[in-house]
């Protein structure tokens, strides 16, 4: 058995591992860069492999940076089978969609600079046609916990990895020789989440090629960031104010719903509240959600067979169109505004905080990562105003960064999911290297290895 590593080596995007085993070859994940225009350009590169070569695409779950290069993989030749759970298929379309339409339309931006040089335009990385072609690709469901045949001698487990809706750790095993098995972390979970189980923990297995993500830190408890956040509305109501929320359309969209239907339920938030989720990604994934209980944790379990929604409250309003969300800007008070990109480098978050962010009664609630370089950050470091649709906007809205609502696994999380897999090598991927560095240092009874970009092993 042959791994080698082709993204998110020694850094936390571009997802892509290919093992060499058995009479095939198995492709895990096939994410983009993301972040400077640097890694848009890396993303444009040769993958390190021939894509026609591949026989299998084995997807952990549905992020931009695990799935948003498939296309260009099948526009490059691979025309294997795509597998991975229902849910995660169902994300993945949402996700590679939405991709491929930004592709175009930034292509088409920077035809428009080029024409006006007299320079010759970029071609898009993709384009939609391209995605619903790798759509295509797609072949049989992974359930957790049952084996799928690769080949006579090599077979592929999905366990469930607690992430997001849909997402998996993968235990590889061949058995052409003597037995050797492997298993990809995928991007594992936070424990005691509201809507989706606890992270699986598969058979040991010889190899670990497992995520550092946050293998530096503890991550701040879950309830006090609640509270924080219910005192963010309330503050911001008896202001006068609105409250908007840069939301990532995956899980953290579908998460704050559900504190938001608690804190009704429980009396903490205004049941007069209004609550617009402005965004036809997360609108789209919360219907993908509603379709999978049989995901969800015990408690959101027992809300669906009771009859309730987890994701509803009394003021809730979906905005897909969008004369419905410029509607919004009338709003002077009152409302919540949960609307992409998280980090706000895109999407009608920035319409939102173009009206919002200079008004000293209103407030902006970051919950979640926001890199350097983002929006976002320069907020959140403190920038006394930023230029929104080429408009200088004064910083003035009273601002809250609540990091306990993280979809990762923390450091003391991912130690306990390692000691309980006993492998004898340990590959870390997907993690800012002085965080894989820390990481390693605290791991016992193992050979530990960093692979960067193009390294291999035989196992």
């Amino acid at each position: 058995m042959k791994l080698s590593f082709h993204g998110a080596d020694r850094e936390v995007t571009g997802s892509c591992h290919l093992v060499e085993a058995g009479g095939a070859r198995i492709l895990i994940d096939c994410g983009m860069y993301q972040g400077s225009r640097e890694l848009d350009e890396e993303n444009a590169q040769d993958f390190g492999f021939d894509p026609g070569s591949i026989d299998y695409l084995l997807l952990t779950h549905a992020h931009l940076d695990h799935c948003g290069r498939i296309a260009l993989l099948v526009k490059r030749g691979f025309h294997g089978e795509i597998i991975t759970t229902t849910a995660t298929r169902e994300l993945a379309r949402l996700v590679m969609l939405d991709a491929a339409h930004l592709q175009e339309e930034e292509a088409e931006r920077r035809a428009r600079h080029a024409r006006r040089g007299g320079a010759a335009p970029r071609q898009a990385l993709y384009g939609t046609l391209d995605a619903l072609d790798a759509l295509g690709r797609f072949g049989r469901a992974a359930a957790y916990g049952e084996t799928i045949a690769l080949t006579p001698t090599l077979s592929a487990t999905f366990h469930d990895a607690g992430h997001i809706l849909g997402s998996a750790s993968i235990r590889i095993e061949d058995t052409s020789g003597p037995v050797r098995s492997v298993i990809f972390s995928g991007d594992l979970g936070s424990s005691g989440r509201a809507i989706l189980r606890d992270p699986q923990v598969p058979p040991p297995a010889d190899v670990v090629v497992m995520e550092t993500t946050y293998g530096d830190r503890a991550h701040k408890p879950l309830e006090p960031s609640i509270e924080e956040l219910y005192q963010a509305i309330n503050d911001t109501f008896r202001r006068g104010g609105n409250v908007v929320i840069p939301t990532f359309a995956l899980e953290r969209a579908q998460e704050i719903l559900y504190y938001l239907r608690q804190g009704v339920e429980l009396g903490r938030l205004a049941r007069s509240m209004s609550v617009f989720l402005d965004s036809p990604m997360a609108i789209s994934a919360t219907e993908v959600f509603r379709r999978h209980p049989a995901c969800f944790s015990p408690r959101s379990q027992a809300l669906f067979e009771g009859g309730r929604d987890p994701f509803m409250l009394p003021g809730l309003r979906f905005t897909r169109d969008v004369a419905d969300s410029m509607a919004l800007n009338r709003f002077v008070g009152g409302a919540v505004i949960m609307a992409g990109s998280g980090m706000c480098t895109g999407g009608r978050v920035r319409h939102h905080l173009r009206y919002n962010l200079w008004r000293r009664d209103s407030s902006v609630v970051f919950v979640g990562y926001a890199a350097r370089g983002t929006l976002a950050r320069q907020i959140i470091d403190g920038a006394r105003q930023v230029t929104l649709f080429g408009e200088k906007v004064p910083v003035r809205a009273q601002l809250y960064t609540i990091n306990g609502f993280s979809a990762h696994a923390d450091r003391d999380e991912l130690l306990a999911w390692h000691r309980a897999l006993k492998p004898a090598k340990t590959l870390l991927v997907h993690g800012d290297e002085q965080a894989m560095l820390r990481f390693a240092s605290a791991l016992e009874n193992t050979e530990v290895l960093m692979p960067r970009r193009g390294d291999a092993f035989v196992v």
